[in-house]
């Protein structure tokens, strides 16, 4: 079992000691679902990149823009659904959130849960 609260102050740490201000983890990988925390310093971007099949953002810590077909911010304890549009991720300030995604059908491996 995840605690995202601790999982988000360690990843935090993390980005901020890392020279490209992010720090992400793959936290359950079951058949076509993942999880994954991702954390990243105010200003940092994840560039312009394709969704896949299903897609939601879920912010635990600060606030963060999504744009693609629109731009939509999003603060602590926000939950949005991801457009298959391409789009991309910026931190206003600090920031931790939840990726969930669901990739194609048809692939089997075992579950890795949260630890």
């Amino acid at each position: 079992m995840a605690d995202l609260s601790q999982l988000a102050a360690s990843h935090l740490a993390a980005a901020k000691a890392d020279e490209r201000g992010r720090s992400p983890e793959l936290l359950v990988h079951d058949g076509p679902l993942r999880q994954t925390i991702i954390a990243l310093v105010a200003g940092t971007e994840l560039g312009e990149h394709n969704s896949p099949d299903a897609a939601s953002i879920q912010v635990l810590l600060g606030r963060v823009t999504v744009t693609g077909s629109e731009t939509v911010e999003l603060g602590a304890g926000r939950l949005a659904v991801l457009t298959h549009d391409r789009h991309s991720v910026r931190a206003l300030e600090d920031s931790v959130f939840l990726l969930t995604t669901v990739t194609s059908v048809g692939q089997t491996a075992e579950p890795q849960r949260a630890r």
